[in-house]
């Protein structure tokens, strides 16, 4: 399992804090690159899953937290909340856990001069009323006191505060038309006037709000249907200044902030970009390349950054190797070594990894990642189709240990981005609507076809693989396709999509969520392969961990049980203390092991 994930670098460049692998699960840790023999480690309990970190000060940490709770009777509800873990002292603190909502973990603004009071939005009532609707706090992470700095407001889920920490704007939400009003003061003191109303998805969030300056910058579409960051009048919405504009075809999908949330360094770009990431500083771009020239060839990709910019936490990784994360010192221009991201893989022949397009029966182009096992020539391979999660996400170029995994046990190894994925823009995921289980499920298909076709694979030779949201693909190819494979592994997988989307579809952003799914397909039954347990004839492995708070294990112990009611083929490896990530290093190991064993049952490479 990774050595770090999430890592960093305080505001003076003196700390890094991340989650470290420690006897084999992992720890929120703070350390000194200078001596790494010397942390402070703290252990959160096994039902809760870190969300992001974020330091404040260079003492002070704030984790963001999300667990799974009962209210009233029988039912049970996501919420999420900060505490705060002082490295000094190792102490915890709990900002705001005795509002009662869901949500009270919705981080507004750090400050960047070291002074200890946040803004913190949350819920009062997990039910419909006044105290539903967030108001926000100033909160001292080193004692929990607060203040309130804003009162609940009717309809409103989100507040926005500028880069002083004056709460400038708020996010007003129709239930009923579906549309989202977005509300903004030039000035502390003032009231909040309606600027814009607009569909739900339409809506110009501010991405930052100046301070004392009547400014915000959003992401828009221009009128010749390039993306663009642009600073805008907070009165009149006029356009002041143009920060960057996007390629014809390149999509911006977000901003890069600062550490502290307070300055936009960046831009992230999918679509035909050459480049994930645009710095809006030169000086940043530069020195990456910089970094790159020095490294082989590798990517580099700066992380993490200190208050000026002096010292930076690096990852430095090929498609191909996991990594390694290096401490730069500006003041000396070194460039050291800080950890290993995976020393288990060090030393092994990982499969060759390519981006390949193909058509779909439609005609549309699919990008999909195949990675080709070492040693083995890419001809007549047997191959495991695997389709990420989400839906809303993509594969990459970048290391994936399942499908290095896979692929050395000698399978080849497909990762479509199927219509619906993100990265290729607006439209592209719009394909997605209405067509879950359909086409969305054909262009999985589409990929095997296509690999048979260029005589890479052998298509009677096939598996498909897949977790959470592909753990459905792999359920309903095995029973909408069932003469297609030879074998089904659905990790964390959903078989009954309406039970997925009522489990915490009647509480907040429930309406929401349920339309955004509702979107996808307009009948959960009809393809939900938890209804088409007949239509199954392939074996199929289920894994699912008893600690995922975000599919409920179960979905796969209810179709296990009607699978084996109904006397089909299937294993079913379930976890006690697997989240949904499997994180912990024994879990992960079951994981591979299940997988190993069950591709070689029934369909063995030799």
């Amino acid at each position: 399992m990774p050595f770090v994930e999430g890592a960093r670098l305080s505001p003076d460049g003196l700390w890094i804090a991340g989650q470290f692998a420690v006897n084999g699960s992992q720890r929120i840790v703070v350390i000194s690159p200078f001596d790494t023999g010397s942390l402070n480690q703290a252990a959160l309990p096994d039902d809760v899953e870190v969300s992001s970190m974020q330091w404040v000060g260079n003492d002070n940490l704030l984790i963001r937290i999300t667990a799974i709770r009962p209210f009233d009777v029988g039912d049970r509800a996501y919420i999420s909340r900060v505490v705060a873990l002082n490295r000094k002292t190792d102490k915890f603190t709990k900002l705001m856990w005795d509002l009662g909502g869901q949500n009270a973990a919705d981080v507004l603004w750090v400050p960047k001069d070291g002074s200890t009071k946040i803004l913190l939005g949350g819920q009062n009532s997990i039910y419909m009323g006044e105290d539903f609707w967030p108001a926000v706090y100033s909160v001292d992470v080193t004692n929990g006191r607060h203040t309130t700095e804003a009162n609940p407001r009717s309809e409103v889920l989100d507040w926005v505060a500028d880069t002083s920490g004056v709460v400038r704007a708020a996010i007003s939400n129709d239930r009923t038309k579906g549309t989202r009003t977005l509300l903004y003061r030039a000035k502390k003191g003032r009231t909040f006037d309606r600027k814009d109303r607009r569909a739900y998805d339409d809506l110009e969030v501010p991405v930052l709000i100046r301070a004392d300056e009547n400014k915000m910058l959003v992401l828009r579409p221009g009128t010749d249907g390039r993306d663009a960051l642009v600073e805008i009048d907070g009165d009149s919405g006029a356009v002041l200044q143009t920060l960057y504009q996007a390629e014809p075809g390149v999509d911006i999908e977000g901003v890069r902030y600062d550490d502290s949330g307070n300055e936009i360094l960046g831009v992230y770009l999918g679509g035909n970009a050459t480049d994930p990431l645009h710095w809006l500083d030169p000086a940043l771009g530069e020195l990456q390349k910089a970094f790159e020239k020095s490294l082989n060839g590798r990517r580099a990709r700066i992380v993490s950054l200190s208050a000026d910019r002096q010292r930076m936490l690096v990852r430095v990784d090929k498609p191909d190797e996991a990594g390694r994360l290096y401490y730069f010192d500006a003041a000396d221009g070194s460039l050291r070594l800080f950890a290993n991201l995976n020393s288990a893989t060090n030393g092994t022949r990982a499969g060759r990894m390519e981006k390949v397009h193909y058509k779909a029966r439609d005609g549309l182009e699919i990008e999909a990642i195949m990675t080709t096992p070492s040693g083995r020539e890419a001809k007549n391979l047997p191959v495991v189709i695997l389709p990420h999660g989400g839906p809303w996400a993509q594969d990459t170029m970048d290391w994936d240990y399942w499908a290095q995994f896979i692929a050395s046990r000698g399978y080849l190894v497909i990762q479509p981005n199927f219509r619906g994925s993100t990265g290729y823009g607006e439209a592209f995921l719009k394909k997605g609507e209405g067509q879950l289980g359909l086409a969305m499920q054909d262009d999985v298909n589409d990929a095997l076809a296509w690999a048979a076709k260029q005589g890479l694979a052998d298509a009677k030779r096939a598996c498909v693989v897949g977790a959470s949201y592909g753990g459905y693909v792999a359920m309903w190819g095995a029973a909408r396709d069932p003469d297609m494979w030879r074998c089904s592994i659905s990790i964390a997988g959903v078989a009954n999509l309406r039970r997925e989307v009522n489990d915490f579809g009647d509480l907040l952003f429930g309406k929401r969520y349920r339309e955004h799914w509702q979107k996808m397909t307009p009948d959960f039954p009809a393809v939900s392969p938890i209804n088409h347990i007949d239509a199954i004839k392939v074996p199929m492995l289920l894994i699912h961990g008893k600690k995922d708070l975000t599919v409920d294990h179960a979905q796969s112990q209810s179709m296990f049980n009607k699978m084996k009611a109904a006397g089909k083929n299937v294993e079913f490896v379930s976890l006690p203390k697997a989240d949904h990530y499997f994180t912990r290093e024994p879990d992960r190991l079951a994981l591979l092991s299940a997988i190993e064993a069950f591709l070689a049952k029934h369909n063995p490479v030799d």
